[in-house]
Parts: structure tokens; C-alpha cells; sequence
């Protein structure tokens, strides 16, 4: 698969003053990474939630500790759930949505998906690793329509049909994007990656978990043929 990367100007901004931004971050069992992730959140804007999907770790402690707003939501439910809960904990304009799970992020990585949506350019972006790591790379830029690394208008998300129930949402935001006509492109978070599963959990039990989210994901779009 192919696509064109979009390269924002990191000098556009948007007229006025800024409106209110919110970082939203779904996790599940992501207690080693989740409070970096909240850290560098926080040099964006003080509003930072974090939904933990059930985490049987110390997800729930370790995003407190870095200083995010917390939903503790038990049992698991899947990631749908855990956007929607984080999105309604906040009163902000716009989101950007994050993974618990990212390495190498910056403010800056936070900025490029931000600038564009705030100017007014795209009504959403969508992050694409670049360097982070081969597999990461790989895995990213062969189903980019996955990526969790999004921005956008907090109303448009909530607008998503069925978002609340989708174990994984980024296909039905992907759809809704297509069925309104949005605009939106993907940009690059170079040297940005996530941790993967595999090394997560062990390599077979890692395995495992990708080859059931992946068939979980094809379940939406066999749900959307048959409509």
C-alpha cells in the first residue's frame, strides 16, 4: 500500500487565540509507558486524560503519578469505550488522541498533529511513524487507517457512529471520515514508535493478541458489508 505523507508548515498557526485542546489516551495494562506519554502531553496543555481499559497493572497509579486526569473503567471493555469515556471527561474544543503505549514522542510530534486541524487545513490528521523502528514502521505505514495517533474536533469524535461499542474505533473514525467527507491526511511523527506486543507480553502470548485485535478489526468491515 502507498499513500502521499502530508508535511505540515510548522510555522501555521491559527488566527486568534487558542482554543481549548485536550490530550485523550485510551491504555490497557500500560503501566511502564503510560506516564511518559502523559508527561510530554502535558507540555502541550494541562488537560490530559487518561481512560484505563480495565488495567489489571498500575496503569490507573502510574498516570495519576505523571499528573493526567484519570477514568478508572472496570472491566474491560476495549478501546471504543475507554475514547468515548476519556472524550466525555473533558470539556475541550479539540483532542488530540494518543496511544498509552509510544517511545521517542515529543511536543513537537504533538504540534504536527495539532497545526493543521487548528488552522483549519484538515478536520483531521492522522500520525504515521517514520524511523521509530522497523517493525513499528512496517506495521504503521502498511495499515496507516489504523494509526492511533489522531487530531481533531472533540464533537466530530463523539460524532462517530457507534464509537462507544467499537473494541477498536480507529475503522469506524476511518469510515465516518469517508462517509462525511472530511478532510484529512496523514502526517509523519518521525522517530516516534509504539512497544510492541510481542515484547509486551512475551513473543507467543504477543502473537496471540495481534492475530485477535487484527481479526477483531475485520469484523467491523464484515459488519459494514452486510448493512
Amino acid at each position: 500500500m502507498t499513500f502521499e505523507m502530508r508535511v505540515p508548515d510548522p510555522s501555521a498557526q491559527p488566527a486568534g487565540p487558542l482554543p481549548s485542546v485536550a490530550v485523550v489516551i485510551p491504555a490497557f495494562n500500560e503501566e511502564y509507558t503510560v506516564g511518559e506519554v502523559v508527561k510530554i502531553s502535558l507540555e502541550l496543555t494541562p488537560e490530559v486524560v487518561v481512560a484505563s481499559d480495565g488495567s489489571a497493572d498500575n496503569t490507573v497509579g502510574a498516570a495519576r503519578a505523571a499528573g493526567a486526569k484519570v477514568v478508572d473503567l472496570q472491566p474491560n471493555g476495549g478501546k471504543g469505550p475507554a475514547l468515548e469515556a476519556a472524550l466525555h471527561a473533558t470539556n475541550a474544543e479539540f483532542v488530540v488522541m494518543l496511544d498509552a503505549d509510544l517511545t521517542g514522542l515529543t511536543r513537537e510530534h504533538l504540534l504536527t498533529l495539532l497545526r493543521p486541524v487548528l488552522s483549519g487545513e484538515l478536520d483531521m490528521s492522522i500520525g504515521v511513524f517514520e524511523g521509530g523502528g522497523f517493525v513499528t514502521d512496517w506495521g504503521n505505514k502498511l495499515t496507516p487507517h489504523l494509526s492511533g495517533q489522531r487530531a481533531c474536533r472533540r464533537a466530530w469524535l463523539l460524532d462517530v457512529p457507534h464509537l462507544g461499542k467499537e473494541r477498536w474505533p480507529e475503522p469506524a473514525i476511518t469510515a465516518y471520515l469517508k462517509s462525511t467527507e472530511a478532510r484529512w491526511d496523514y502526517v509523519e511523527l518521525p522517530e516516534v514508535a509504539q512497544v510492541v506486543k510481542e515484547k509486551k507480553r512475551g513473543w507467543w502470548n504477543g502473537v496471540k493478541a495481534r492475530t485477535k485485535m487484527y481479526a477483531q478489526l475485520l469484523t467491523f468491515w464484515a459488519r459494514k458489508k452486510r448493512l
